[in-house]
């Protein structure tokens, strides 16, 4: 029977382990450094506010991710009818982003040179099989369309840069509707022409699919994982490094964590690269190297519970992304409690705010007390907290 380790008791971490566990010549264990399992995925429960330290949920477009809920006895809860108002807060004011062509056109988010510029996209010519997000952007939809829209995007999604971001890794449906046909804007109209001829919303979710949760939080399916996997699963237990045994040819391993030496036939490292750099630093420097050279911008969460009178704006939306040009260090709010139930007392409301990330990375290394009121002032205009 081969020993399999797996380092990390994130998500990655324990699915691996959990589509394994019915392979009966395997022996699995997972080690994870952390006192809980779930890495990224967090939900704080505090006096009846639900705030999610990390992803609030997942993209339903994956048959992969809702076949593991099902084989988990979860039940996916999917974002309600507010999450297909999503605005932009620009020129001081939040602007509502819409579905249909002509009402982006009537917007007033992009000025109309900005938006005769995206009408040039009808013709812009098909860029190469990969490149970074802004210049396929700048190339289809002008330099405001990036600054405006799309920069936003990669903030709240990646909390990334889009000159360093690769459009068709991080964006792939957006580069396979360049591809399909040839224009985005064509692309849009087709698909709203196919929702209105079968019926579906006229404003539908993004090309992604639409944010499904759980109604006790994201970390549902984390908990339901580690409990599946009992105790294979060790927390507490950091992995230092890694090494060959009988030499370069061997095909076994020795894994020296905090409580002495593993052995594994086979390891599995479920970790944020730079973590990975610091174990293989003595297996392999030069693989090594180029994990630590993945850039990781910081980013902090700030969740703030209000009762409903105390916030004037409806909240009747998903909430909002910031373009770097306004200079805000808010990426942007969710207003989670608007879109998925249990997320806050009866009369109250949910905001989560994301700060940080490659647009302002000290931002999220302020400490708590400043990152709370640097948040709570940033929100007051927007959203007219009283």
């Amino acid at each position: 029977m081969k020993k399999v380790v797996v380092v990390g008791g994130g998500i990655s971490g324990l699915t691996v382990a959990y589509a394994l566990l019915g392979r009966g010549d395997l022996e699995i264990s997972v080690l994870e450094s952390d006192s809980r399992p779930g890495g990224k995925i967090w939900s704080d429960r505090t006096e009846g506010f639900l705030c999610e330290k990390g992803t609030n949920g997942f993209l339903d477009n994956k048959p992969g991710t809702l076949e593991l809920c099902k084989s988990l006895s979860l039940e996916p809860v999917r974002s309600n009818e507010n999450a297909r108002k999503r605005f932009i807060y620009s020129n001081k004011r939040l602007n509502e982003m819409s579905g249909s062509p002509m009402a982006f056109l009537r917007s007033g988010l992009l000025s109309w040179r900005g938006k005769l510029r995206m009408l040039y996209e009808l013709f812009a010519p098909q860029g190469p099989e990969d490149e970074t997000v802004a210049d396929f952007v700048i190339r289809r939809l002008g330099k405001e369309g990036l600054d405006k829209l799309i920069d936003p995007m990669c903030s709240g999604v990646y909390a990334g840069d889009p000159y360093r971001m690769s459009i068709k890794s991080c964006f792939p449906r957006i580069k396979e509707l360049e591809q399909q046909y040839g224009s985005l804007i064509k692309a849009l109209i087709k698909i709203q022409r196919t929702r209105k001829k079968t019926g579906g919303p006229k404003a539908g979710p993004a090309m992604g699919g639409n944010l499904t949760s759980f109604y006790n939080g994201a970390d549902a399916i984390t908990n339901a994982l580690a409990e599946r996997l009992g105790e294979r699963l060790k927390l507490g237990v950091s992995v230092q490094g890694i090494a060959r045994l009988g030499g370069e040819k061997g095909n076994s391993y020795q894994l020296h964590t905090s409580e002495g030496i593993v052995d594994a036939d086979i390891v599995v490292l479920a970790l944020p690269a730079y973590a990975t750099s610091g174990i293989l630093k003595d297996f392999d420097a030069r693989l090594s190297k180029a994990l630590l050279e993945i850039p990781y911008p910081p980013v902090s969460i700030v969740c703030f519970g209000y009762k409903k009178e105390k916030v004037q704006h409806s909240l009747k939306g998903f909430g909002f992304l910031v373009p770097r040009r306004e200079g805000l260090k808010v990426l942007g709010t969710l207003w989670d409690s608007s879109i998925f139930p249990n997320r806050a007392p009866e009369g109250h409301v949910l905001l989560r705010s994301m700060v940080g990330g490659a647009q302002s990375p000290d931002s999220a290394m302020l400490d708590d007390n400043k990152l709370v009121s640097t948040v709570f002032d940033e929100l007051r205009p927007i959203v007219y907290l009283k």
